[in-house]
């Protein structure tokens, strides 16, 4: 018999992985790692990009197969080889974006693939009968003959959930849930929670909103690097004690000097934002970026810092506030309108919005150049032969081959080209997001003693970077951000470790909501 009031700990356990292990050819995804979920618990599962989250749940879910280990559920050892295997043994699986048809009707939804039939026919009204009633239990009292598409995407999560659930899961798994939702539907899908909970059904729920762990779950889990770090009760946990299990080690004093900041008011503007923000994307901020300076972007994951480099490019259009540059205000609506303006971009995910693996370097080098010159004034191949030698000797790309296809290239150096392709333009503002991640240490090294030596001769930097200490070396100021809103700015003597810790660790309510 199920009890609600035993500690999480102590109920007994529904999900029990032990030892999992899962490797990609050289890759270790995960490394031995154990979970544990128990009836009626909601267990947090955290982790930066690379920790493991996906992986673990692609494995318990039989979307991967696992190289070692165990999965239990109520004690008997499952094997799923597919997600619907899962489904079967009692593990449903909801994903931020939800896999329903949106141009079928919220009945059709909850019940494809088991409609209610007579004589091989089915029948709709018995079925839009049976979804009303399913729905009012979680709360939702609306016409479920209507598209699915009508309804907000809380709506649409409840009635993934419902489905999952009415197929007898056990074991309810919401991969950012909320990432999507305004905070009054994150109430309603916290309630629709909390009833399932009190019902036995155990949820993971993985999420980077660290109030909303802290508000719904019992316990949390934290990985990294594909192994487990830990697993703790929150209400013992403080939430400075979880940023440190998931950023990694106890973060050390940096070495090495900081470069001499001059003062602020001896630096021109090079743009500003007043203001500036996109409705349930990020909430607006105010910003200035000067000449010579690093601005570095510090937060967990999720907590709005490459929404901001988005909003800044133009690779996301902002719906209120204003972007100025040299005192004008000028059009932020697309990447070219940056561009235009003079800023570069590097964008996090370099492999699959960078480089352009099947070009060479020449060609991915002088590609940002040539757009803004245009179709009618191509470069010449002796002027795309300088441009990327230049660089390539600059930078220390190597093998220094021009004409190698880029994507036969190491991630440190694929990262030198994309830095290549906009200092080609001579670009005022030079926005990096995770310039060092995925790159070995010697190339780790070079991007750093680029990033100082760009910031030297006058270039205007916006950095974003998970490792707290790399970011302390290099930036003049740090903004830290939290659920999706920039929630402070450190400057001087305050950019340290300790202060960007306390900083997004601060138990209050974010300075501003993302409007909902």
């Amino acid at each position: 018999m199920y009890d609600s009031s035993a500690s999480p700990a102590s109920r007994p356990a529904l999900l029990d992985v032990r030892g999992l292990t899962k490797s990609f050819g050289a890759l270790t995804a995960l490394q031995d790692v154990d979970f544990t979920l128990g009836e009626g618990e909601i267990h947090a599962l955290l982790g930066e990009n690379g920790a493991g989250k996906s992986t673990l749940i692609k494995v318990v879910t039989g979307v991967f197969a696992r190289d070692a280990g165990t999965v239990r559920l109520a004690g008997q050892e499952i094997a799923p080889r597919s997600a619907g295997d899962a489904l079967d043994a009692g593990i449903a699986t909801v994903y931020q974006e939800v896999n329903l048809l949106p141009n079928l009707s919220v009945a059709q939804n909850l019940y494809l693939g088991r409609q209610p039939t007579r004589f091989g026919v089915v029948r709709e009204a018995e079925m839009r009968r049976r979804a009303h009633a399913l729905l009012l239990d979680y709360g939702l009292d609306i016409d479920v003959g209507a598209p699915l598409s009508s309804y907000s995407v809380a709506v649409q999560h409840i009635t993934a959930i419902a489905r999952a659930v009415d197929l007898s899961a056990r074991v309810l798994i919401l991969d950012e849930p909320t990432a999507s939702l305004d905070r009054h539907e994150v109430e309603i899908l916290f309630k629709v929670m909390r009833q399932l909970a009190a019902r036995g059904i155990g949820i993971v729920f993985v999420s980077h909103f660290l109030d909303q762990v802290y508000e719904i779950c019992d316990r949390v889990t934290v990985l990294r690097n594909g192994r487990q770090i830990g697993t703790r009760e929150l209400a013992d946990l403080p939430r400075l004690d979880l940023i440190r299990m998931m950023l990694g080690r106890e973060l050390a004093e940096t070495t090495g000097e900081r470069a001499a900041s001059q003062p602020e008011t001896a630096r021109e503007v090079c743009v500003s934002f007043k203001g500036f923000g996109k409705q349930g994307y990020l909430a607006p901020f105010d910003l200035e970026l000067r000449r010579g300076e690093v601005v570095g972007l510090a937060g967990l994951l999720g907590s709005g810092r490459t929404e901001t480099a988005r909003l800044v490019f133009g690779a996301e259009r902002a719906d209120s506030g204003e972007a100025t540059v040299g005192g004008k205000a000028v059009r932020l609506n697309s990447p070219r309108d940056g561009a235009g303006l003079g800023f570069g971009y590097c964008p996090e995910e370099r492999k699959t919005e960078g480089i352009v693996a099947d070009l060479t370097v020449r060609e991915n080098i002088i590609l940002a150049l040539q757009a803004r010159r245009g179709l009618h004034r191509p470069l010449s191949r002796r002027e795309q032969d300088e441009i990327a030698m230049r660089y390539i000797r600059m930078l220390d790309i190597r093998p220094p081959d021009p004409e190698r296809t880029i994507g036969l290239l190491s991630g440190g150096n694929q990262q030198k080209a994309l830095l290549a392709r906009w200092l080609a333009t001579s670009p005022k503002l030079l926005v990096l997001d995770e310039p060092t991640r995925g790159i070995d240490v010697g190339a780790h090294a070079e991007i750093i003693r680029l990033v100082r030596e760009l910031c030297d001769q006058g270039l205007a930097l916006l950095v974003i970077s998970s490792e707290l200490d790399e970011i302390v070396t290099y930036s003049n100021r740090v903004i830290v951000l939290r659920d999706r809103a920039h929630v402070e700015e450190l400057k001087g003597d305050a950019v340290e470790v300790s202060s960007i810790l306390a900083a997004i660790a601060a138990d209050v309510p974010a300075a501003q909501e993302v409007a909902s």
